[in-house]
């Protein structure tokens, strides 16, 4: 198993990809600490993982609030010891342009998709100093690239965690840190389908997303969270501040 014997903390991980990645994750041999701002959703996924024989805890918290990532890795720490992988996959979108997007919108999806992601590296990066390393795996999107409509805020955190994802690569090198980044496409998620839902008519803009991509469908979480298994494991041992794309074709055509 490729994660045998690990520690691995999933932000978001109540549905979605978040889930998605720690169910395989656990399945690798990882014990997963599952985070999520819903409790019932984070018990309900560490119940499955259970009853496939592996072994996870869930943790009910707001990933954007400050004090909680801390507390949740002191948890971890204290219950196995040590944590080997962090994957930020905790965020939402809001939509809106510049001028639609309210100042109460703007600071609620940074707070959850960039200020998580920085306040969960900032909890687990001592810990894996202290054990000689560690990998962190970051969550943006094929649109902090290509750019979009009608999504300000998601899209400005999503650039921003690209630039701090390589930031933190370089800072945490030398402690055998790594730190990558995953590019999805549109992922066949409850986020998407919220978003999707904001329209008036929310089948347009699904054939016209979906249509976007050259391999002419949505991703599945269980795709991204294969490139977080690999980012995570031994297998890129030789690999660090990467943007990794998993967006059929997006960013190539």
């Amino acid at each position: 198993m490729k994660l045998d014997g690990r520690i691995a903390i999933i932000t978001g991980g109540g549905s979605g990809i978040g889930a998605a990645t720690a169910r395989l994750f656990a399945a690798e041999g990882a014990r997963v600490c599952v985070v999520d701002r819903d409790a019932a959703a984070a018990d309900a996924i560490v119940a499955e993982i259970a009853a496939a024989g592996g072994t996870a805890m869930a943790r009910a918290s707001d990933v954007g609030e400050p004090g909680t990532a801390e507390a949740d890795a002191a948890a971890v720490l204290a219950a196995w010891g040590r944590i080997d992988a962090l994957v930020c996959a905790a965020g939402f979108s809001s939509g809106g342009t510049v001028l639609t997007t309210t100042p109460e919108a703007w600071d609620a999806v940074l707070r959850a998709n960039l200020g998580g992601t920085w306040l969960w590296a900032r909890a687990v990066i001592p810990a894996m100093q202290a054990q000689g390393g560690g990998a962190i795996v970051t969550l943006a999107s094929q649109l902090a690239r290509a750019g979009g409509r009608g999504n300000t805020a998601y899209i400005a955190a999503k650039g921003a965690i690209l630039s701090l994802t390589k930031t933190m690569a370089l800072d945490f090198v030398a402690d055998g840190i790594r730190v990558n980044a995953i590019l999805p496409g549109a992922i066949d998620t409850p986020l998407l389908a919220r978003s999707f839902a904001r329209h008036a008519d929310p089948e347009t803009p699904r054939a016209a997303s979906r249509a976007r991509h050259p391999m002419g469908r949505f991703g599945r979480a269980e795709e991204v969270a294969q490139a977080a298994l690999y980012l995570a494991s031994d297998a890129a041992s030789f690999t660090t501040g990467i943007e990794l794309p998993v967006d059929g074709g997006w960013l190539a055509g």
